[in-house]
């Protein structure tokens, strides 16, 4: 039997492409054996047992770059990660592993590399997070979604493969109707959907409540997705608008994309590669909170090709809502914008990723 490890996550930018790819390990063998490693009290610890797969925590946090206590432990969880990675790889004996990023990829691919066990990784960025640069010379095979990452990474091991997307969404772009029904939304009035992805974003929310005269129109409606951090204090301020929903989660994403005519939303990685496949015009205002501002580089990555338009975080106040009004009234841009973005999906990335996993399977 096949064994693989996935190790990784954090956010919902690398948990649900891992289980993307571990979706498609099954379907390519359904009798393959997958586990999961990731970091303790993160969001892998809930969403990947929810997913069908066994999970093993790591103690381990991301270093941050001011001296704080949490620095202070880094070693010493860093090094207790590293002996607790030793036990799982030695127990479960892995054929592959792969690593999506994250705080707990680092120290189960390091103890992986150093035993010989072929190591795959996947980097959704267009600017590479640390734990994949760092491992980059010791992996076999690196999975890109962008091209140019020869900066960092050794050319010979790069393939495209686009980043993994949930399935749901690949079929959304004939939903619109669906979502119109299962939001209580009014088909014949333009939609604006913002989402600030798992946790919310505080300044998307900020900018969209200081932007809710703008919203009184009775021609524009708005689903909200402010996350559960912040609903108590948003929701009463839409109480008055009944073309404004705000809710702490969206339940179906591929629904709230389909009927959306405008996305305003970060621009992770993940986030990004949805989309594409849904081929929404997007307003992406990146986060300027992320390591070496790579949500920047992810957005201008799209904005050279005609495919969104970048908003910064600073400017999102007094721009975010008036342009995604302004551009609902633009029909040529939506088309280019939607046409533009589409060309770009790679929907086919999880197989791809399987595929190669697989492919290391047979050299071990």
């Amino acid at each position: 039997m096949t064994k693989i490890i996935i190790s990784g996550g954090g956010t919902g930018g690398h948990v649900y492409p891992a289980i993307a790819i571990a979706n498609a390990l099954k379907k390519a063998d359904k009798d393959i054996d997958i586990l999961f490693v990731g970091a303790k009290g993160k969001l892998e610890m809930e969403k990947v047992p929810k997913a069908g797969y066994p999970i093993k925590g790591l103690w381990i946090s991301g270093f941050h770059r001011k001296l704080t206590l949490r620095n202070l432990m880094f070693p010493l969880k860093l090094l207790v990660s590293l002996f607790r990675s030793i036990g799982i790889v030695r127990r479960f004996k892995p054929d592959v592993v792969v690593g999506v990023g994250g705080y707990a990829s680092g120290p189960l691919l390091e103890i992986a590399t150093r035993k010989g066990i072929p190591c795959l990784v996947q980097e959704q960025n267009s600017y590479p997070g640390i734990t994949n640069r760092l491992l980059a010379k010791k992996v076999d095979k690196i999975c890109v979604a962008y091209e140019g990452l020869e900066r960092w990474f050794p050319k010979n091991k790069i393939t495209l493969t686009g980043n993994p997307v949930r399935a749901d969404l690949i079929k959304a772009r004939d939903k619109r109707l669906e979502g119109i029904k299962h939001f209580g939304f009014d088909p014949g009035r333009k939609t604006i959907f913002l989402t600030g992805g798992s946790l919310g974003a505080r300044s998307l929310n900020n900018s969209m409540s200081g932007s809710l005269d703008l919203l009184k129109r009775d021609d524009v409606q708005v689903l909200w997705q402010s996350g559960k951090l912040y609903i108590d204090e948003f929701e009463p301020k839409v109480a008055d608008l009944p073309n404004v929903k705000i809710t702490a989660f969206v339940d179906r994403m591929d629904l709230a994309y389909a009927m959306a005519d405008v996305v305003i939303a970060r621009s992770g990685a993940s986030t990004i590669s949805e989309l594409c496949m849904v081929g929404k015009p997007s307003i992406l205002v990146p986060s300027p909170n992320v390591a070496e501002d790579h949500q920047t580089a992810n957005a201008k990555s799209l904005v050279e090709k005609g495919a969104a338009i970048l908003v910064a975080d600073k400017d999102a106040p007094k721009e975010m809502v008036s342009r995604a009004l302004k551009l609902m009234n633009q029909k040529e841009e939506l088309e280019n914008l939607s046409k533009n973005i589409r060309e770009l999906a790679k929907p086919n990335a999880s197989d791809e990723i399987a595929r190669e996993v697989l492919a290391l399977v047979k050299t071990k």
